[in-house]
């Protein structure tokens, strides 16, 4: 009996080693809790747009020529009506000079002119006075009169002479305004093309050239990119947005759509997109530039203060794996999602705030009742 019972024991204990062995391994995954939270349902571009100024101004003089003052350097901040650049024009304000002479000269004609135009209507009517009284003929009273007239034809010839005068002198200010560049709006110089004593030309028609001053508006900035057609619908002007920048990586920026393209873009094969513009909020704050790459999140909906996961734990079906502490295995859990974006998920019914749910679902092994353990 002894003998038996020893080899029992012996069976029993290889038995459980060999149980022991091959008993399964919990496998390691990453859990994340339900929380409550904020989310929002969101859409995103397709392709990185561009950060751009609202209002931004290739400039050029209308006429070509030799630079003679350039006041500004890239980088100066200019107001309305400020001086840009100005061509040589010595000529053109010499014959300025000429003009407003010669105008003066025509009102100092038109001023004799109408003096002895007055003379001759006094004396005309002296001698109308005198014929009514039988003092004087009748023919000099005509003749008189016919005098008067002709000189009053006259002072108005010499008036009209004169207000051509002033004409041509606003005709060469003209000519003068057209060689200088003034800045259209306030805002700050970007480029530069040319120096004093370069000649610039007007660009040929059909032919683009780079403006001699690029002039931007940096008090209003916005972002230009592309959402897919399938979003397009559920956006309206005057949405809020969120705004990141590669160049600012731990950074968003506050926005709103500002306009939404009336048409379709067939930009490739099969990725038909609309342009949306996004506006910042604050531009003046963080450093922002014209031509930086950025990325827009348009805020369709958003609820505070809500139960939700994040949105990569959930699986089709709308199923998520739960951790039970206290058999350690994976639960599936059927769950009601309902706003979502990227990022989370609101969870309306299925689980509680502080309820395990397994992250890693693609990791070998993850499946209903595996054995697992918390990394």
């Amino acid at each position: 009996m002894k003998r038996i019972a020893i080899a029992a024991a012996v069976v029993l204990a290889v038995g459980v080693l060999a149980w022991w062995i091959a008993r399964p391994q919990p496998i390691a995954v990453e859990m994340v809790e339900a929380e409550k939270g904020p989310v929002a349902a969101t859409v995103a571009n397709t392709r990185a747009g561009t950060v751009d100024a609202c209002r931004r101004a290739g400039l050029s003089p209308a006429q070509g020529g030799q630079i003679a003052r350039l006041p500004v350097a890239e980088g100066d901040r200019v107001e309305t009506g400020d001086l840009l650049l100005e061509l040589w024009n010595e000529d053109l304000k010499a014959q300025l000079g000429l003009t407003q002479r010669d105008a003066a000269a025509a009102r100092s004609r038109a001023n004799e002119a109408c003096i002895v135009a007055a003379n001759a209507d006094r004396e005309a009517n002296r001698l109308m006075r005198l014929h009514e009284q039988k003092l004087a003929s009748e023919e000099a009273a005509e003749q008189a009169e016919a005098n008067a007239r002709s000189k009053e034809a006259a002072c108005q010839a010499a008036r009209d002479a004169a207000q051509a005068r002033a004409a041509q002198v606003e005709v060469v200010q003209a000519q003068i305004e057209r060689t200088r560049l003034v800045a259209p709006f306030a805002g700050v110089i970007a480029e530069i093309n040319g120096e004093v004593g370069e000649f610039v030309t007007p660009s040929p028609v059909g032919i683009p050239t780079p403006p001699t001053v690029d002039l931007i508006d940096a008090s209003c900035l916005y972002i230009s990119a592309p959402i897919d057609e399938v979003d397009a619908p559920r956006i309206r002007a005057g949405m809020p947005a969120r705004i990141s920048l590669d160049a600012f990586p731990d950074r968003t920026f506050a926005g709103h759509v500002r306009r939404v393209a009336p048409y379709v873009l067939d930009v490739e094969k099969q990725a038909r997109t609309v342009e949306v513009e996004a506006q910042f909020e604050h531009p003046e704050s963080g450093g922002l530039l014209p031509g930086y790459s950025a990325d827009v999140e348009i805020i369709l909906d958003e609820r505070e203060d809500v139960v939700r996961v994040p949105t990569s734990v959930i699986l089709p079906g709308n199923r998520v794996f739960v951790y039970d502490e206290r058999t350690s295995r994976v639960v599936a859990r059927e769950i009601e999602p309902g706003i979502s974006n990227w990022e989370h998920t609101q969870v309306l019914n299925g689980l509680q705030p502080g309820n395990r749910v397994v992250r890693s679902v693609d990791r070998e092994g993850v499946s209903e009742g595996a054995l697992v353990r918390p990394e």
